[in-house]
């Protein structure tokens, strides 16, 4: 038997619900990550270096972005990489 032009709807709405539930879910994740902004209103910009070099690569590359002097908002390390989140001073 032929489907109908009902099911062929209906299986196109249930594709579009497992993809918006999938989006969902992916954006969800997002939710989690670093402040955009600190406390005071500065943009915040993540940089990431390997683990296994000195923690001055990251500063330096960090240095270079703001054109001078940064705060660091947040470090870590996972995974083989160096995470560091920071907000340049203003000039």
């Amino acid at each position: 038997m032929k489907p109908t032009l009902r099911s062929d709807v209906r299986g196109g709405a249930a594709r579009r619900a497992v993809c918006t539930l999938a989006l969902s879910a992916a954006l969800a994740g997002c939710g989690g990550g670093a402040p955009l902004f600190t406390g005071d209103g500065r943009p915040t910009t993540l940089v990431q270096c390997s683990a296994q070099g000195p923690l001055s690569a990251c500063t330096e590359s960090a240095r270079g972005m703001c054109g001078g002097d940064f705060d660091i908002v947040k470090q870590s390390t996972g995974n083989g990489v160096r995470n560091l989140l920071f907000a340049c001073r203003a000039r």
